[in-house]
């Protein structure tokens, strides 16, 4: 399956998140679309579990991308499985520091445990490292989150050491 979705960084750096890849279960067909009228309410409804805070509501998200927005390094972008919007995800650039933070990634609760937040993370690493534009990329997680801090170990996430907010931040060197 080859898409013809795009994921702008820096107004000029194009990422294609076109690929071909062979078949495994549902995960062959993930990929990212911007957020625009046709899925922002998908996007604005996608809750995670009753009583779990882990990542923000994508109401807040949204609103941070916005306030962000001057600076054209943060960017929103909505996860498909097909044509199925499946979950959501911020980056954030910090292009002196040559770093690709994930600021947020979520799933609803009807779409865990599928593969998609493991196959999201490839993809993602995938192009930074294909855009010879980042050095490293972060992540934090709630030190509650053992799902969250197992996927990003086995992407090759490891803790720095520091907490940022409570969170346990991760970093993956290129």
């Amino acid at each position: 399956m080859v898409t013809d979705d795009v994921i702008c960084l820096n107004g000029c750096a194009v990422w294609h998140i076109g690929y071909t890849k062979r078949r495994r279960e549902n995960r062959d067909m993930v990929h990212f679309r911007k957020i625009t009228e046709d899925n922002f309410n998908v996007i604005m409804q996608m809750k995670r579990p009753e009583g779990e805070h882990f990542v923000a509501s994508n109401a807040y998200s949204l609103a941070e991308a916005w306030l962000y927005k001057d600076a054209g390094d943060v960017y929103p972008f909505a996860i498909y499985n097909d044509e199925t919007p499946i979950g959501f995800m911020m980056l954030d650039e910090d292009r002196e520091e040559r770093c690709l933070v994930i600021w947020r990634i979520m799933f609803p609760e009807e779409h865990q445990n599928k593969g998609y937040g493991t196959e999201a993370m490839r993809q993602v690493i995938r192009l930074a490292k294909e855009s010879g534009k980042y050095d490293f990329m972060i992540i934090d997680y709630a030190p509650e989150n053992e799902i969250a801090k197992h996927v990003y170990e086995k992407m090759g996430f490891v803790p720095t050491g520091e907490i940022s907010d409570g969170e346990i931040v991760a970093k993956l060197q290129f």
